[in-house]
């Protein structure tokens, strides 16, 4: 059976990602679509600047080859499923909770939709959420630090020793990619060294993806799955991965896992 279009498009550009060149005809065998089907799922990754088309393939970018995508980008891309994630990551965040928030367009979407709870303490690095969310009922505090104006996020030696200063109760996080047996990726050192100093100062880490995540790396790898307690993604992801993440007592939640399934978590 050949997958719809938009999962054929959101897989197809996590092999370009991770490959960075690619086949007509090995794609075609892949997901089991004419070479022509191929031919025009490429035409649109080009009109992305994703890619540039070549004879008989395609090659990434030299600008995308190491994911550089900026805030605003980001934060545009895959919504739908930002959204169902952000709304469970909302509902199991019990009261009086203290928080790390890395600076991902995803943990945004999840922090809005907390912006009424004058319970909750978030320290961030995140630039967006500094500014957007500043009136909220949120107490949110900064890292401090250098400005990244690609990622925008604050990072150096001042965002790192303020976070080796506080031990919260979740961390926030999300990543580029997933490996199996291996963990989470991210694009830029500077902001995975920010995660790995927030994930060590965490009583329990929270990983957000989506299902374009799953099966995909980037640059730098800076989680294992044992430091992942709780997976939040919006649809099952499949059953190898569902096996990793029982034998790593890693919950996994989405949106068909059950209400009841969601309040136990946040009651633990």
């Amino acid at each position: 059976m050949t997958m719809v279009l938009k999962d054929r498009l959101d897989h197809l550009r996590g092999i370009v990602k991770t490959e960075k060149k690619v086949k007509v005809t090995e794609l075609s065998q892949r997901f089991d679509v004419t070479e022509e089907t191929i031919r025009r799922d490429l035409e649109r990754l080009e009109l992305e600047g994703l890619i540039t088309r070549t004879h008989g393939g395609a090659v990434l970018k030299v600008e995308n080859m190491f994911d550089r995508l900026g805030y605003t980008h980001r934060s545009r891309t895959n919504v739908e499923e930002k959204k169902k994630i952000a709304q469970i990551v909302a509902s199991i965040i019990p009261m009086q909770a203290t928080l790390f928030a890395d600076a991902s367009s995803t943990v945004m979407e999840a922090l809005t939709l907390m912006a009424d709870r004058d319970d909750i303490t978030v320290l961030t690095n995140s630039i967006p959420v500094l500014s957007s969310l500043n009136q909220s009922g949120l107490n949110i505090m900064s890292t401090g630090g250098a400005n990244n104006r690609v990622s925008c996020s604050l990072q150096g030696i001042i965002a790192r020793t303020t976070i080796m200063n506080y031990h919260v109760d979740f961390v926030l996080t999300s990543c580029k990619g997933l490996k199996l047996d291996e963990g989470a990726y991210d694009s830029r050192e500077g902001e995975t060294e920010i995660k790995q100093l927030m994930i060590s100062r965490g009583q329990k880490t929270i990983m957000m993806a989506d299902h374009t995540k799953f099966d995909r790396t980037s640059f730098v790898k800076y989680c294992s799955f044992q430091q992942i307690d709780i997976l939040v993604t919006d649809r099952r992801p499949a059953d190898e991965w569902m096996e990793l993440l029982e034998e790593y007592q890693i919950r996994i939640l989405y949106p068909e896992a059950g209400d009841a399934y969601i309040k136990e978590t946040g009651n633990s």
